[in-house]
């Protein structure tokens, strides 16, 4: 598994078990007559490595993995509570946008990012209703099926999801090959990006043109973030003449752009 520990929420990982599918709708259909506990127990211990594998998609966030696998393990008992034995769909196929589903909440509930209470309204009820329809279709049901059941136009169902999803960091690699890593920043086009490098040039070279006590002043005014008066002093006169050539040293550099 791609973590860094073998003990997650305090279960060692590489001794998980994983059930075929036979097996797990043997186990459900003894949970569903008798209730036993130690069916229910032996399935979800044989799915937890579903819940890793789900969990994989929602880390990097800042949220603790314990947390997380935690959070996906609800989501494994309700598909386990709501799963339809009459329907023709694998457990782990219904499983997937259960699990999914509860570590969205969660990770919505915490989310940084305030949105309108509209839209907030709006996500959730989409996402109640992609829940429900997770139980009754045995699957999860697209964006038009979603707007359908809540009678809400599908592009504002869209926008109202999108709104409550977590931001995604700029250097948050998308590719990567041997020692080039593609990141999501060097995805997105900057129509300004030339003009800006161009004026970084330009400055560049009009601070190089000008006088060496310029070229300290600014330097102590700037970058070491001096007073006039402590310039004056440590390069030995008066502050009004600071002041002056600190003036016309900026009216050149600006006179070049």
């Amino acid at each position: 598994m791609a973590f860094n520990k073998v003990v997650i929420a305090g279960i060692n990982t590489s001794e998980l078990t994983v059930l075929k599918e036979e097996e797990k709708i043997a186990l459900l259909k003894e949970i569903r007559a008798t209730g036993s506990r130690e069916a229910r127990d032996k399935l979800i211990k044989g799915n937890l490595r579903l819940v890793l594998s789900v969990i994989q998609h929602f880390t990097g966030r800042g949220e603790d993995i314990d947390d997380l696998f935690q959070i996906g393990v609800v989501g494994l008992i309700k598909a386990i509570n709501n799963f339809d034995l009459s329907k023709e769909v694998r457990f782990s196929t219904y499983c997937v946008p259960m699990i999914s589903g509860e570590l969205r909440r969660h990770l919505r509930d915490y989310s940084p990012v305030k949105v309108s209470r509209s839209l907030r309204d709006l996500a959730y009820k989409a996402i109640q209703a992609r829940e429900r329809l997770t139980v009754k279709l045995q699957r999860e049901p697209d964006i038009d099926e979603i707007a359908k059941d809540i009678g809400e136009k599908k592009a504002d169902v869209v926008i109202a999801l999108e709104s409550i999803s977590d931001p995604v960091s700029l250097y948050e690699p998308v590719y990567s090959d041997s020692e080039d890593t593609v990141y999501i920043l060097d995805q997105i086009s900057d129509r300004n990006d030339v003009e800006s490098r161009m004026d970084e040039i330009t400055i560049r070279d009009a601070i190089k043109a000008l006088g060496e006590r310029e070229q300290r002043i600014l330097r102590l005014r700037f970058l070491q973030g001096k007073t006039q008066t402590e310039v004056a002093n440590e390069i030995g006169i008066s502050q009004a003449q600071v002041s002056r050539l600190e003036k016309n040293a900026i009216f050149r550099i600006k006179g070049s752009l």
